[in-house]
């Protein structure tokens, strides 16, 4: 079998990711995304042995750069396992402390349903340039938000995209992010010089995508759900005891965020403080649940109310720690995928392809774009993806004489905002988790998202040639 420069054949390197792509497209066809969800980490391990099989077929297989590409990947992706642990608690506790509850309440008071994915965008796109943390955004006021959507009768997915477009947004532009940090060093750019350059392709962006969810809204025609003939607040409050003292919580966690203390200290305050808040705010709660072993037990595997209405004890239901098992199986297959890509040679052919015949402005961004996704894709990790793809072309921009913030805005474009619309990325598996809806299913309406790249594109093509 051919290699390329002692890699495998860039033809032959893309052969698991057409592999991967199909198999998840025909669950998808035959079952929805349910199989697809439920599969996917199969896939995923499938795919990284066809990538094994075909480099060993070429000759190019070499187990030092197995084992550091295994490494790379593991250094990346390794971290975000806790993290997920700790959101599911705070998804929990959160919910039966009563944080949940009364931000739905107090939603549906002052929001107007007719642009109510208009707000859920700009209030995700807020909290995220505040914090810096999209990830933080959607498993807090992203949490609310799907709650708020569903008695106002708006499609989970809707409801789901919305948040992750604003939550990505606030991420991409914000100086405290990490992903905006790591784009900007990669590439050799002075932090507040590149959230400024991309002002031009992020706008735009957002601006259709609100322009969007306002059609969305009005044309809305859905009726707020009732639970059992009562109104959802009316029927939240006989299960739980709605106060504004409970937004202590999710205040605190704003503050410490906004502080930058470190991420695992502070979801584990923020988990902590949910676990007290249930004792000392829901004594009703915890009656209902059976007493300190009943929340245990709804930690782990989610709470289980039986005498309420079904749309409220949907409301209510979280699927606990272990709720987060198959997350974490689909998180540790893309590990080894990514790895097995990285430590076979198979990627850097398919990217030394990209780059082999640019020769302008467009078409290096385009093929810039198109890496990225391929990145992402191989790699289901935003930091790897922007180190990689920095490294990858930070020469050739050199040499052509592009701004280096035209590429550290293009894989912004491309990768930050991109990584929550691949199901088996660390994003994806995350937000599907925590808002209980599949990244196939929000992904159509995370507009935001895939219209970066787009705009990335368009910008390059039709856009000034210095200083956009």
């Amino acid at each position: 079998m051919q290699s390329y420069g002692g890699r495998p054949a860039p033809l032959v390197s893309v052969l698991p990711v057409v592999f991967l792509i199909g198999s998840l497209l025909a669950l998808l066809i035959v079952g929805g995304t349910d199989l697809a969800g439920m599969l996917g980490w199969g896939v995923l391990l499938l795919s990284a042995a066809l990538a094994l099989l075909l480099s060993r077929a070429s000759g190019t297989l070499s187990r030092r750069e197995l084992v550091s590409g295994l490494h790379t990947s593991a250094s990346q992706v390794l971290p975000a396992l806790p993290l997920l642990l700790l959101i599911a608690l705070i998804s929990t506790t959160w919910m039966l402390s009563g944080v949940v509850p009364a931000l739905i309440c107090y939603g549906l008071d002052v929001i107007n349903p007719t642009m109510f994915p208009v707000l859920a965008c700009v209030v995700s796109a807020l909290v995220s340039s505040l914090t810096g943390s999209s990830w933080t955004s959607v498993a807090t006021v992203g949490v609310a938000f799907m709650g708020i959507g569903g008695a106002m009768d708006y499609s989970a997915a809707v409801t789901a995209g919305a948040v992750i477009s604003g939550a990505y947004f606030g991420d991409k532009v914000s100086p405290l992010s990490d992903t905006t940090v790591v784009a900007a060093s990669t590439c050799g750019v002075e932090i507040f010089r590149h959230v400024k350059y991309m002002m031009r392709t992020s706008l735009p962006a957002m601006f259709i995508t609100l322009l969007v969810y306002l059609a969305i809204g009005l044309l809305h025609r859905g009726n707020m759900q009732e639970a059992g003939g009562e109104t959802i607040p009316d029927a939240l409050k006989h299960l739980f005891v709605i106060s504004p003292e409970v937004l202590i919580i999710p205040a605190v966690t704003v503050a410490l965020i906004a502080f930058r203390v470190n991420t695992m200290l502070t979801l584990g305050i923020s988990a902590a403080m949910g676990l007290i808040g249930i004792f000392v705010f829901q004594a009703g709660v915890v009656d209902a649940l059976g007493g300190a072993g009943g929340i245990a037990q709804a930690l782990w595997s989610g709470p289980e109310f039986t005498q309420v209405p079904e749309l409220l004890s949907r409301l209510a239901q979280t699927s606990g720690v272990w709720g987060m098992w198959p997350t974490a199986l689909l998180v540790l297959s893309a590990l080894l995928f990514g790895g097995v890509m990285i430590g076979t040679g198979m990627l850097a052919s398919i990217t030394a392809a990209f780059t082999k015949r640019l020769r302008s402005r467009f078409s290096t961004v385009g093929a810039t774009t198109g890496s990225g996704l391929l990145l992402v894709a191989c790699t289901a990790d935003q930091y790897l993806s922007l180190i990689v793809g920095g490294n990858m072309y930070g020469t050739h921009y050199a040499s052509r004489r592009l701004d280096s913030r035209l590429l550290s805005r293009t894989l912004e474009d491309s990768v930050t905002v991109t990584c929550p619309l691949f199901p088996w990325s660390s994003c994806g598996v995350m937000h599907s988790a925590v808002l209980g809806v599949g990244a196939i299913a929000y992904a159509p309406f995370a507009l935001f998202c895939w219209l970066s790249p787009l705009m990335a594109v368009a910008v390059a093509r039709f856009g000034r040639q210095k200083g956009d």
